[in-house]
């Protein structure tokens, strides 16, 4: 196997030296979404090793397959089955007529369909028992960026979210093929409109660019000859169909190569290419570790993921496992993306997140959407083919300020408003509880201030930001409300919108 750069090495402990609290809330906030105070105790048990061998220990299997229950619920929707396994059944036995209209109902209730399935994942990442593969579906979402925005259609994008779950620490070759033949992607990019006669260039063109080379990596010819091999790709419902007589069976020269060439050959010929493990190597990395890893660090994963031929799990786990991302250069310093600090607090407060920050805006845009939408992230509307661009990305003098009052709302207990008539609150589900702001023992103002800097951005502070924390609680440290007040100020330091 390929021998690994140093900073790729296993982190080991010295001897006696415990995995601390700092390096496991670390490790729960890069593979999943932040941890609660028993899982970092459970993963300082475990140690780096085992943490990320437990944290790797979920299904390879589309959710409906772990759980026959675990699928959007669709039943409060007027004229749709309970669930998106129904909507075959709807299309049973059903006339071309029949079949138009049930297609035009589904149209008109695709939006809320589409919330239904965003409420869905987002409960997935906050409760769900597979925190890492949920992180890694959205990282595959925003790899493989097809937005509800221009797809159409709810159904094809909860099978597409699926895939990424079956796929999510896979083999990428297969992958690859498999999202090729994705009818949601089919759509995204128009390769329905791929016809021999009049080629469209836009899966090809990403295929290459944002899937698996990056750009520089290929030609202009090229991207003309893959289009011709991937015309006649196409789908019926949510499933691929091959158009045969509108597939282009002339020779085609893609690479380097001549042949008869069709959409998987262009896959197997891309595959060939270095700078195919280059690419995901270092996306991979960047997405755990930090950003604009050493070239080095690079060379030696792109080498261990062709030696593993092109699996995904041995990557990922010797990035986990590395001296590189427990290093002072990875812990505290990546910028939360939106979906992991609303997720991520909702988790550690344990509330439920409204709708209201998780709404979409009006055709995908910006206007009377929710503030994941106002902080520009939310679940199945990445901005364009390329994804989110992260990073610094996410801050500016407009986000920040979303940002900081959601963790307030969210440390609230979520609510909604109700009518502006009486300008009251309401709970926005029934039974939601809010924050356990409870005091606990005898603890000093000091030892309180610790807890919850412990439980909410789990790594130390400065001191005159401590002392600030302690003042805060003022002269009746054990109130709800003074425990409040000093928690909303946690959350709205710098400090907690770094991971």
């Amino acid at each position: 196997m390929a021998k690994l750069h140093p900073a790729l090495q296993e982190f080991k402990l010295e001897i006696d030296e415990r995995f601390d609290w700092v390096k496991a809330g670390h490790l729960l906030s890069r593979a999943g979404f932040g941890g609660k105070e028993d899982e970092i105790e459970k993963v300082m048990e475990l140690g780096p090793g085992k943490a990320v061998d437990w944290l790797m220990d979920f299904p390879s299997a589309p959710a409906e397959e772990q759980s026959d229950a675990d699928v959007p619920d669709l039943s409060k929707i007027e004229g749709t089955g309970k669930n998106f396994n129904d909507y075959r059944k709807m299309f049973a036995g059903k006339t071309e007529e029949e079949k138009k209209q049930l297609r035009q109902m589904m149209q008109q209730q695709n939006r809320q369909a589409v919330m239904a399935t965003i409420d869905w994942w987002v409960n997935r990442m906050q409760r769900g028992a597979y925190p890492l593969q949920e992180k890694l579906v959205l990282f595959w979402h925003g790899h493989f960026a097809t937005s509800a925005k221009d797809e159409r259609s709810a159904w094809l994008m909860w099978k597409q979210n699926e895939l990424h779950r079956e796929m999510a620490a896979g083999n990428f070759k297969e992958y690859v093929h498999r999202i090729s033949h994705d009818p949601a992607m089919l759509d995204y990019l128009n390769n329905q409109q791929n016809h021999k006669n009049h080629p469209n260039e836009n899966y090809a063109r990403e295929l290459m660019e944002l899937f698996t080379l990056e750009i520089g990596n290929y030609t202009e010819n090229d991207i003309k000859n893959s289009a011709r091999a991937f015309s006649g790709w196409a789908h019926n419902g949510d499933e691929y169909v091959f158009h045969k007589g509108d597939h282009d069976e002339g020779v085609k020269t893609f690479m380097g190569r001549s042949g008869n060439f069709n959409g998987d050959d262009i896959v197997e010929i891309i595959f060939q290419q270095p700078a195919c493990a280059k690419y995901i190597a270092r996306k991979l990395f960047t997405f755990f570790a930090y950003e604009e890893p050493e070239e080095p660090i690079v060379e030696s994963l792109a080498q261990l993921f062709r030696e593993s031929k092109w699996e995904l799990r041995p990557v990922i786990r010797t990035i986990l496992t590395s001296k590189a991302f427990y290093s002072d250069k990875a812990i505290g310093a990546q910028i939360k993306s939106p979906v992991q600090l609303v997720v991520g607090t909702g988790r550690m407060l344990d509330v439920e997140i409204p709708e209201g920050i998780l709404r979409p805006g009006a055709r995908g845009g910006r206007r009377g959407g929710g503030t994941l939408d106002q902080m520009g992230q939310v679940p199945l509307f990445p901005p364009n083919v390329k994804g989110w661009p992260g990073g610094r990305m996410w801050i500016s003098t407009s986000t920040l300020f979303v940002r900081y009052n959601t963790c307030l709302e969210l440390a609230e207990g979520p609510v909604v408003a109700s009518a502006r008539a009486n300008n009251k609150n309401k709970r926005l589900k029934q039974g939601n509880k809010p924050v356990d702001f409870e005091p606990k023992g005898e603890e000093t103002p000091e030892d309180t201030v610790d807890t919850w800097v412990a439980k909410l951005i789990q790594r130390p502070i400065e001191e005159d930001k401590r002392q600030m924390l302690v003042a805060a609680l003022g002269d009746d440290p054990k109130s709800r409300e003074s425990l409040k007040k000093m928690v909303q100020l946690i959350v709205s330091m710098p400090e907690y919108q770094l991971c």
